[in-house]
C-alpha cells in the first residue's frame, strides 16, 4: 500500500517536529530559575519575580489574546484552569521553591509530576497502565528519596519541598490542560490563544497575591550576582520574560498538541537536566553523588512511567512488544487526512482487518 506508507513518513515527520518543539520548550523552561535565583538573591520577592514573567509575558501575547477573543465565549473554564494552574500556581510555586532550595533540587520535585499525571490517567480516567508504568513512578519516588537525602532526616528546607510539591501538581495539570480540545477539529481552540489569555488571568491573580506595589523596582536599575559576576537585573528580566516564558509556553503547548500530554511530559524531563547543569554552570550550586544519581533516577523513572502510558482514547494498556501494538502505535501518530481508505478495505471484517479501526480512533484523537 504505497499511499499508507507515504502517511505513516508524513506522520513520521511530524513526530519529529513535535518532538523537536518538545525539546526546545525543555530548555527555554529549564533556564528560568538559573535567572530568576539572582534576582531573588538581590532584594526582589519570589511572587514579585512571578509577577514581573507573567505580566511582561501577557504584554508581548496582548494582541493574540485581542485576535481570539472569541475563546472567552468558548472556553471559558478552559482559559481560567490555564490561568490559575498552567501560569500562575506553576510559576508561583516554582519560584518560592528555589527561594528556599536549589534550583536542580526543585526542578527535579516538580518532577514527580509524571507521576501524577499517571496516576490521573490510571484512577480518574479510569485507564489501565502497564506493570512498566507502575516501575517507572516508583524509580522517580525512589530517586526523589536520594535528592532530598531522606537518610540525613530532611536536610531540605521542608517548606521549600511542600512548595515544590505544588508545582509538580501544577505542572501535571499544565500538559493535561494544554491537550484540551485538540480532538475538537476544526473547533479546537487556538494554542496561541489559550496561552494568550493563561497568561493574562494569570498575571490577574498574581497582581492580586503578589501585590507589586509594593515591590522595590530600584533592583532591576542594579545587578545581580551571579555566582560572582554581575549581570545586569533587566538582561536576566528580559531573558525570564521573552525565553522562559513567551517562547517555552508556546513551544510546550504546541508540542503537548503535536504529540500527547504523556509524550510531550517525556520530552520535558530534560528540563531538569537543563536546568540543574545550568544552576552547577553559572550559579555554582554543587549536588552531592547521592543526590546526582537520584535526580537521574527521577528521570529515567518519569520517562518510563509516562511512555508507558495508554495510548490517548484507548481502553488498554500499552503492550510491551511490536506487532499489532506497533501498528496502534503508529496509527494513533498518523494525521486525520490519512484515515480515508478505500471503500471495500473499510468494509472488511474487523477480526480480519485491525488498521480501519485504530485509524478511526485517530481521527477523534
Amino acid at each position: 500500500m504505497p499511499v499508507r506508507t507515504s502517511q505513516l513518513d508524513q506522520s513520521g515527520r511530524n513526530r519529529g517536529v513535535g518532538l523537536g518543539i518538545a525539546l526546545v520548550s525543555a530548555l527555554a523552561f529549564g533556564g528560568s530559575g538559573v535567572a530568576a535565583k539572582p534576582l531573588i538573591e538581590a532584594g526582589l520577592d519570589p511572587l514579585h519575580v512571578v509577577w514581573l514573567r507573567v505580566a511582561g509575558a501577557a504584554l508581548l501575547m496582548l494582541p493574540l489574546a485581542w485576535r481570539h477573543r472569541d475563546l472567552l465565549r468558548r472556553r471559558p473554564a478552559l482559559l481560567a484552569g490555564f490561568g490559575l494552574l498552567a501560569v500562575a500556581g506553576v510559576q508561583a510555586f516554582y519560584f518560592a521553591s528555589i527561594s528556599r532550595i536549589p534550583v536542580g533540587v526543585a526542578l527535579l520535585v516538580e518532577y514527580l509530576g509524571p507521576a501524577l499525571l499517571l496516576g490521573y490517567v490510571r484512577f480518574v480516567q479510569r485507564r489501565p497502565v502497564t506493570r512498566a508504568a507502575a516501575v517507572g513512578v516508583v524509580l522517580a519516588v525512589g530517586g526523589l528519596a536520594c535528592v532530598v537525602e531522606i537518610w540525613s532526616g530532611l536536610s531540605f528546607d521542608a517548606l521549600g519541598l511542600l512548595l515544590a510539591f505544588g508545582a509538580a501538581c501544577c505542572q501535571a495539570c499544565y500538559f493535561l490542560l494544554s491537550d484540551q480540545g485538540s480532538d475538537a477539529g476544526a473547533d479546537a481552540p487556538d494554542p496561541l490563544g489559550v496561552i494568550a489569555f493563561g497568561l493574562l488571568i494569570g498575571a490577574a491573580v498574581l497582581t492580586v497575591v503578589s501585590r507589586p506595589w509594593g515591590m522595590d523596582w530600584s533592583v532591576l536599575a542594579g545587578t545581580a550576582d551571579m555566582n560572582g559576576v554581575p549581570v545586569a537585573a533587566y538582561l536576566l528580566l528580559g531573558w525570564v520574560v521573552l525565553i522562559a516564558t513567551v517562547l517555552a509556553y508556546m513551544t510546550g503547548v504546541l508540542s503537548v498538541r503535536r504529540l500527547s500530554p504523556q509524550v510531550a511530559g517525556v520530552v520535558a524531563c530534560l528540563e531538569a537536566v537543563v536546568a540543574t547543569v545550568l544552576a552547577w554552570v553559572l550559579l555554582g550550586e554543587a549536588l552531592s553523588t547521592p543526590q546526582i544519581i537520584g535526580g537521574l533516577v527521577v528521570v529515567v523513572g518519569a520517562f518510563i512511567a509516562q511512555s508507558a502510558a495508554p495510548v490517548k482514547g484507548s481502553a488498554e494498556p500499552v503492550a510491551a512488544g511490536g506487532g499489532v501494538a506497533t501498528t496502534a502505535a503508529l496509527a494513533a501518530d498518523a494525521p486525520a487526512t490519512a484515515v480515508s481508505l478505500p471503500a471495500p478495505e473499510a468494509d472488511a471484517p474487523a477480526t480480519a482487518v485491525s488498521l480501519p479501526a485504530t485509524e478511526g480512533e485517530s481521527a477523534a484523537r
